[in-house]
C-alpha cells in the first residue's frame, strides 16, 4: 500500500452522514446511488477488496461490484471470506459455488492461531481456550486491546472475545497481508442500531487498532425489503438464465421449471426460514416462511442472533468488526 494513504483518495467521507434508507424512496434511487459509490471505490483505491460473507447482503454488493466492473471496463477486485470456523456448512457449500461460477479469487481470512489449537485440542464450540496458548499477537489482542483479564475465553463466535479473534483479527491480519486499503462491504444503515451513523466511505485509519484503510458501503441506505427486492428483479434475473424478472418464489419448490436452489445465488438457509446468517450454534431461523416473506416491517431481523454479541456491536466495531 501506498505511504501516503489515504492523501491519494479522493473520497467524501461526510457521504451519507444524517441520512437514513428514506432518503433513497425507491429501488431505482437505492441501485443508482450503490452504483456510484462502487464506482468511486472501484476507481480510488489502488487495493480494494469486496467482502462476502454468503448473505445476501454481501452478495449483493458482490453484485454492484460485478456490474460496475463489467460496464466500465474495471478489474474485478479478490473478495475476502473471514472463515470463523463455525459457520453453517452450506455457506462453505454456497461461496465455493458462485465463487466458482463467477471466476471470483477468495481470501480466506482465518485465525489460524485459534484455529490449529481447537483442532489439536479437539474442542466443540464452548469449551474453553487458554489465553496463554495463544500467540503473542493474540494475546495483545485479548490483554491489551480487549483489556480481558480472564485466563480463558470460550470457543464462541457471538462472544466478546471470541468474535474480536476468529472475525476481526482475521479480518484485518488479511487487509494488512493483502495491503488492502479499501473494502466493500454489506452494511446497512437499518440492520443494527451500531451502524446506523455510519457513510458511504468509512475511514478505519488508526494503526494501533487496526491496518489503515476505508470501509466502502455501497448498499448502506438499503433496507431488507429492498434488498429482496433487488435480488428478485435484478440479480437473479440477471444471473440465471431464463428466470422471470420479479417473480418472487413462495418455497423451494416455486422456482421455474428446471430450477433449484442452487441455481440460485441465495444461500439455501434463506430458503428454510433464516434472516441473518451468523454460526452454526449461536443462530436459528426466524420462522419456516423463506426470509423474504415473513414480517420484515414488523420483526428483527438479527434476532435469531445470540443477543450477547448484539449488545456489544458498538464496542466491537469500535475495534474493527464490521
Amino acid at each position: 500500500m501506498a505511504q501516503e494513504f489515504p492523501d491519494y483518495l479522493d473520497v467524501d467521507y461526510a457521504d451519507g452522514e444524517g441520512e437514513s434508507p428514506e432518503d433513497y424512496p425507491s429501488l431505482e434511487h437505492k441501485i443508482e446511488k450503490a452504483i456510484e459509490v462502487t464506482r468511486v471505490g472501484l476507481e480510488e483505491y489502488e487495493n480494494p477488496a469486496v467482502m462476502w460473507t454468503g448473505g445476501k447482503d454481501s452478495t449483493l454488493t458482490l453484485y454492484f461490484v460485478k456490474e460496475v466492473c463489467e460496464q466500465f471496463d474495471l478489474e474485478l477486485p479478490p473478495t475476502v471470506f473471514i472463515d470463523h470456523f463455525q459457520h453453517f456448512q452450506e455457506i462453505h457449500d454456497f461461496v465455493e459455488r458462485w465463487a466458482d461460477e463467477w471466476d471470483l479469487e477468495v481470501i480466506y481470512a482465518r485465525n489460524e492461531d485459534v484455529g490449529d489449537y481447537v483442532e489439536e485440542n479437539d474442542l466443540e464450540p464452548g469449551d474453553d481456550v487458554p489465553i496463554s496458548e495463544l500467540s503473542e499477537h493474540n494475546r495483545h489482542h485479548v490483554r491489551d486491546i480487549l483489556e480481558y483479564e480472564e485466563d480463558t475465553f470460550p470457543f464462541l463466535l457471538d462472544t466478546y472475545v471470541g468474535n474480536h479473534l476468529l472475525k476481526t483479527v482475521a479480518l484485518n491480519d488479511a487487509l494488512e497481508e493483502y495491503d488492502i486499503d479499501g473494502i466493500l462491504s454489506g452494511v446497512r444503515w437499518d440492520e443494527q442500531e451500531a451502524r446506523a451513523d455510519e457513510t458511504f466511505f468509512s475511514p478505519r485509519h488508526d494503526p494501533d487498532i487496526y491496518p489503515p484503510h476505508d470501509r466502502i458501503q455501497p448498499i448502506l441506505h438499503f433496507d431488507e425489503r429492498s434488498v429482496w427486492d433487488a435480488f428478485w428483479h435484478f440479480v437473479v434475473p440477471d444471473t440465471v438464465e431464463g428466470y422471470p424478472e420479479g417473480h418472487v418464489p413462495q418455497s423451494d419448490a416455486d422456482l421455474p421449471e428446471g430450477l433449484t436452489q442452487d441455481d440460485v445465488p441465495i444461500s439455501p438457509k434463506y430458503f428454510a426460514g433464516f434472516r441473518s446468517l451468523g454460526s452454526e450454534v449461536s443462530t436459528k431461523k426466524s420462522a419456516d416462511d423463506p426470509a423474504w416473506l415473513q414480517d420484515l416491517d414488523n420483526t428483527t431481523e438479527r434476532a435469531g442472533r445470540a443477543q450477547d454479541k448484539e449488545d456489544l456491536m458498538e464496542r466491537l466495531r469500535d475495534l474493527g468488526y464490521m
